[in-house]
């Protein structure tokens, strides 16, 4: 399906009002190349599996602008796995309308699943709408509306095969498929939240 989802569990602050923890969910499109293929993990083995890794290849940060909700009954059109992953995000599952109109692209295609329809998606409110929306950071009244941020670093990922070389007894020389090449990647969600309170995280220092 093309579709790549991040889970935060944010614990709430008690003196202020808030749950236990707070959950998120970020859908965004999964570009081909972005991770290795499924069947080439099962394939490969890594020696040493308990060692704690550190990333070969640092990606950067990607901040991305979350203007669109998915309502959680309806994820499944989009990915069986949303209603696994983001069963404690129901109400707060974000994805950007660019992505949006990828999938729907995609759905009009003969290979698409049925079911993948506009219904499911709800576009948010955004600064060019109204005018007094404040980022979170910068928001004095905690009950207000506003723009929250929240970032989030996955240290340790396949991103690529490696391959290697050999060469044969008439020295003809040939590539192989010999190791998962690991990256680290950053990112920053920006998103609409009906009142400040759910984004105390988000303030400034």
């Amino acid at each position: 399906q093309e579709v790549k989802i991040f889970r935060a569990l944010i614990l709430g602050e008690l003196e202020r009002g808030q749950s236990q923890f707070q959950a998120l969910c970020f859908v965004t499109r999964l570009h081909r190349n972005e991770i290795i293929p499924s069947e080439s993990m099962a394939k490969l083995r890594q020696k040493n599996p308990r060692t704690v890794r550190q990333a070969e290849e640092m990606r950067g940060l990607e901040h991305l602008s979350m203007d669109v909700a998915v309502n959680f009954s309806k994820a499944a059109q989009l990915s069986s796995h949303i209603h696994n992953v983001c069963a404690e995000a129901r109400e707060a599952i974000y994805t950007r309308e660019e992505d949006v109109k990828f999938w729907l692209e995609k759905a009009l295609s003969v290979l698409a699943p049925a079911g993948v329809d506009g219904s499911m998606f709800e576009v948010l409110p955004q600064g060019s709408d109204l005018p007094e929306l404040q980022r979170c950071r910068r928001c004095p009244d905690r009950w207000k509306p506003c723009i929250c941020s929240y970032s989030l670093s996955i240290e340790w990922y396949p991103c690529m095969l490696k391959y290697c070389k050999s060469r044969d007894a008439g020295g003809k020389v040939s590539s192989y498929k010999c190791g998962i090449r690991s990256c680290q990647k950053g990112y920053t969600f920006d998103y609409y939240v009906p009142q400040k309170q759910l984004c105390l995280w988000d303030e400034e220092t």
